[in-house]
């Protein structure tokens, strides 16, 4: 039986652009209006816009099933957890719930700041159909699972957001509810009581309470979700398996990142006039302020702009980061194909140019800085228009955020033609076949493990399908011995050497444990 159905639903708001911002400026625009005709503080006419949270959204959930709903902040997704619980009501469409109800829909909801935490409890407990008997029967175990009761008499006005969080929590759970709705306030308490929280819902989960969880932390919904929703300007986008729709929402959001990206980088790229748009403005404004680079001032040269500098005898026209099939992104994985394609126009002859670039760490830090000298790639000279690309057969970074600088140099390094100061962004995301994720760089090596000290069930596991090859990031078979050594090997060099390569498993795969 569902548990939750949504037919066709609609719910739309008023958006009022310009009003009256306190009670005062209220009474003296209407008392001076009616004097004078006229308002005493001039303000542009009112204007209001319909905007619709939802449209037209239909789904089900089946009882016990968990779903988490995700999308952009502004999609919907708080709006359907409050049609659910009937705080609003729908514009158009029917809504069916069957159960009681229990809610943690946003920090403090419920709770009146001039009551106890204890005050508060029974509160909350009255609004959900229980009787002052029934709440004290759970009074303890509401406290013990938060435990606040060293707190649990003073006015919840003076509890931090963490401690709010706590007790709505410790509340919506034992409260034995048919159906668990949380939006969102798991994020605020600290690490040791998220993860009990996370344990509770798990629990609840096997004992068949329907749970839909709306959040921003995808690791939670793959972990936790039997389905997901994806909600994007009030429409349902994609609904299904978790990792098919989890996957769905996040090349979407690479997507739209990637166009943002590209928008700030032409709105300042060599030639531009200015920005394109007031969002390109937003995104280069740290960049943009008339700065002068202390390399800026070169021999006979005006102030040139902050992130670039150079004589410009020959300029970097154009910076493009491709993909393996050629395309231009701004978004990448652990393990593809990277190319840095650099254009330029030679206005003379340059003998002997040196092209290079730099990739750093969006905290600052620099990883490496290769040029065609260091290489070995010998250029006679360039003139006019042209291209160069430097390419990483398998990207070895992990997750996070990098910038490139570019640049155009002598053959000694030590004048520069033009030079793009960390201009270009771009954004690795994980590779599901790559385990590692902490740090910034993917280093290929390996774990061997010595001849004592390890114990290993039977049977013994063998070291196959250990290894990410450097290249693509994929795993490869390795062929390798059991975790004990064979007859005959010394204690100082075992007969069968094992390698655990740092990117996949660990010890107690190898051996089989849980």
């Amino acid at each position: 039986m569902a548990a939750i159905t949504f037919d066709r639903v609609s719910k739309q708001f008023t958006l009022h652009h310009e009003r009256a911002r306190s009670f005062q400026e209220l009474f003296l625009n209407l008392l001076h209006l009616r004097r004078n005709g006229s308002p005493a503080i001039p303000r542009v006419a009112p204007t209001k816009e319909q905007f619709w949270a939802l449209r037209d959204v239909s789904f089900g959930i089946e009882s016990g099933d968990m779903v988490g709903i995700i999308g952009p902040n502004g999609a919907g997704k708080s709006t359907v957890l409050k049609l659910i619980t009937r705080i609003i009501e729908p514009s158009a469409g029917k809504i069916g719930v069957n159960g009681r109800i229990s809610a943690l829909l946003e920090l403090g909801a419920g709770f009146h700041p001039d009551l106890t935490g204890r005050e508060n409890v029974y509160l909350n407990g009255s609004i959900l159909g229980f009787s002052k008997t029934e709440m004290n029967c759970i009074f303890d175990e509401i406290i013990g699972f938060s435990e606040m009761d060293r707190f649990i008499d003073v006015p919840v006005k003076h509890y931090s957001s963490g401690m709010y969080m706590r007790l709505a929590f410790a509340i919506a759970i034992n409260v034995r509810p048919d159906i668990l709705l949380v939006d969102e306030v798991l994020a605020v308490g600290d690490q040791a009581f998220q993860a009990r929280c996370l344990d509770r819902i798990s629990e609840m989960k096997r004992r068949g309470v329907t749970i839909v969880l709306v959040t921003h932390d995808l690791d939670a919904v793959r972990s936790l979700c039997d389905r997901a929703i994806w909600l994007d300007e009030g429409k349902i986008q994609a609904e299904g398996a978790v990792d098919r729709v989890v996957e769905q929402y996040l090349n979407q959001v690479n997507i739209e990142d990637e166009q943002i990206l590209l928008q700030a980088e032409a709105a300042r790229s060599p030639g531009a006039e200015g920005p394109k748009s007031s969002q390109a403005i937003t995104e280069t404004a740290p960049e943009c302020e008339p700065e002068v680079s202390p390399k800026g001032d070169l021999e006979g040269e005006p102030h040139q702009e902050a992130w670039r500098w150079g004589s410009r005898e020959g300029e970097i026209t154009n910076v493009q980061l491709l993909g393996g099939q050629g395309q231009e992104r701004r978004s990448f994985k652990t393990g593809d194909m990277f190319v840095a394609r650099i254009h330029y126009v030679a206005h003379q002859r340059i003998d002997k140019p040196q092209f290079g670039l730099a990739l750093f760490h969006a905290g600052g830090f620099h990883i490496n800085g290769p040029n065609t000298v260091f290489s070995g790639v010998d250029i006679n000279a360039i003139e006019g228009q042209g291209y160069i690309d430097h390419v990483v057969d398998s990207l070895p970074l992990l997750e996070g955020t990098y910038l490139v600088s570019v640049s155009l140099y002598d053959y000694a390094g030590a004048h520069a033609y033009d030079y793009h100061h960390q201009a270009y962004t771009f954004r690795v995301h994980p590779n599901p076949n790559v385990r590692e994720k902490y740090g910034s760089v993917l280093i290929p090596s390996s774990w061997r493990l010595g001849p004592t000290g390890f114990v290993c069930e039977a049977p013994h596991p063998t070291a196959e399908s250990s290894r990410v090859g450097p290249v693509s990031g994929i795993p490869a078979t390795s062929a390798g011995p059991a975790c004990q050594g064979d007859e005959g090997a010394t204690d100082n060099e075992p007969s069968q050497a094992l390698l655990l390569r740092s990117s996949e498993g660990d010890l107690d795969d190898l051996c089989g444990l849980p």
